[in-house]
């Protein structure tokens, strides 16, 4: 691994800093404080980023390119998985609640180039998909989905509530994660691609969050909802022994992904702790004995020795996938140290510098607060320690709770 930069994903880096810089942050407060409403703004990114991927071809810098490369052992290469991680590092620096609220990159993008046939990339190329996987009562648990889906003649017809559905509302349309048979656990769960306006499908409530408040988080009912019978993705075979490792594969390219997330918010947090200590005089000597640093120096560095951990096996996840390497334990660990170090690094940040830190002149309170999401979706800390132990141990779920 070269764990530098590569130069061809060098330009791809600096636009994404750019658009940080002088779109996300400038309009960041005001977003914070409008919930629910759209950041128009993004339109003009939007088609942007469009641009990109059309031009980037294998380094394009959407979700919608992420996948697991095939060919493992004919060279080493830095594709679409490594590009989206480094440019949604630099987008995440600047806001997470904007750079989830991009157009066309949605998670539920990410399923579709992870499942999808080719036809159906094909139909759905240039779609907004938002994910729904969560429902009420189900806990962080994936395989205890209850939302079903059955096959009436040429139609799937889905049942149930899902929430916390990020994009939910202003997506194109929404992955939804069903059952085909809820006695047969994991090996039934399927992905579905459900239209807005589809019949059956209501937004029912828009949620006040803590954090990410730029980005619009959904609940959604499935009442009789009726797609066509080609809108799944993947086979409609249901086969125990292999469990849903198809759906889960989104997981695989997505996690690094909201690792990237973190490392962009915690880099911001400790940039702009930095330099309001350096404003009162307090400056970060990297020579020298530990023992002889004030304590909001070595502070500092420790923090900074965290987030490099984080970045760099975000960068190990992320380059195992474009190098056709199977990267499940890569992809979780990545997502639990950066995410629980971004959690760490911006509070500490705040309190690091007192008073400025938790008001609203600076916006170091509201990365704090948007830090805590990317320690929950995807897979809350929790869920991640206990994939790591089972690919460690070598245990199945049933044998490892």
């Amino acid at each position: 691994m070269y764990l530098e930069v590569p130069q061809s994903l060098k330009l791809i880096v600096n636009q994404a800093h750019q658009v940080a810089k002088h779109v996300f942050r400038p309009i960041s407060r005001k977003y914070d404080r409008a919930e629910h409403a759209y950041p128009k703004e993004l339109d003009l990114l939007a088609a942007l980023m469009d641009g990109l991927s059309a031009g980037g071809g294998q380094r394009s810098a959407g979700v919608d390119a992420v996948q697991r490369e095939a060919g493992a052992g004919d060279g080493v290469r830095n594709g679409a998985n490594m590009a989206t991680c480094l440019g949604l590092t630099e987008l995440c620096w600047g806001d997470v609640g904007l750079a989830l609220s991009i157009p066309r990159q949605g998670l539920g993008n990410a399923a579709i180039t992870a499942v999808a046939n080719p036809e159906q990339k094909k139909r759905f190329k240039g779609t907004w998909a938002a994910m729904a996987i969560t429902e009420p009562g189900a806990g962080s648990d994936s395989a205890n989905i209850r939302t079903t889906a059955r096959l009436e003649g040429d139609e799937w017809v889905l049942n149930g509530e899902k929430i916390y559905v990020t994009a939910g509302s202003r997506a194109d349309s929404v992955v939804v994660w069903a059952t085909l048979d809820r006695n047969l656990g994991r090996a039934a769960i399927k992905s579905f691609i459900v239209p807005h306006g589809t019949p059956g499908m209501e937004v029912v409530r828009l949620d006040k969050k803590m954090g990410i408040r730029a980005s619009d988080t959904a609940s959604i009912t499935l009442t009789d909802c009726r797609i066509p019978k080609e809108n799944l993705l993947g086979t409609p075979e249901i086969d125990t022994k292999a469990g849903f490792g198809g759906v889960m594969q989104t997981f695989d390219n997505t996690r690094p992904i909201v690792a990237g997330m973190a490392v962009g918010v915690a880099r911001a947090a400790l940039e702009q702790a930095r330099e309001l200590l350096s404003e009162q005089g307090i400056e970060v000597r990297y020579r020298g004995s530990f023992f002889t640093k004030s304590a909001a120096e070595a502070e500092l560095i420790r923090m900074e020795a965290e987030w490099e951990a984080g970045r760099l096996l975000m960068l190990k996840a992320a380059w195992m996938a474009d190098n056709g390497i199977p990267n499940s334990m890569e992809a979780s660990m990545s997502k639990a140290k950066a995410a629980r170090v971004a959690n760490r690094i911006t509070l500490r940040c705040v309190e690091l510098c007192g008073p400025l830190g938790y008001s609203e002149q600076e916006l170091l309170e509201k990365w704090a607060r948007d830090s805590k999401i990317l320690d929950i979706f995807e897979g809350t800390q929790q869920i991640q320690l206990l994939i790591i132990a089972r690919r460690l141990l070598g245990k199945r779920s049933s044998e490892l709770r």
